[in-house]
């Protein structure tokens, strides 16, 4: 059984983000970034548990292509994974950590 997906609100500009400067770097990149974090978020849809805890119970998902990692956790009783955030993996470590506080 697949689980529901959920975002916080900034996630949403998490991903803006990313689009805008992939779009700079070269037409149509954008539309592939956005192809490969859908990818990434069906992957982790399918299996969740799949996937191994790193901080206050979130888990990370890596794009097979991009240096993102999709940040989210999982509600077992509601059957919902809630993605926290969708970041360059060399950002600052510490903005998901920060995030989950939310949770």
């Amino acid at each position: 059984m697949a689980f529901t997906i959920h975002y916080l609100d900034v996630v949403k500009t998490d991903i803006k983000e990313a689009k805008v400067w992939y779009k700079n770097q070269k037409v149509g990149l954008d539309k592939y970034f956005a192809l490969e974090v859908k990818k990434c978020i069906f992957r982790l849809q399918k299996n969740p548990l799949g996937y191994e805890v790193k901080y206050k119970n979130v888990r990370t998902a890596f794009t097979e292509v991009f240096p993102y990692a999709v940040h989210f956790y999982i509600d077992e009783d509601a059957q919902h994974v809630v993605i926290i955030a969708i970041i360059h993996q060399r950002r600052n470590p510490s903005l998901p950590y920060n995030r989950s506080d939310e949770m």
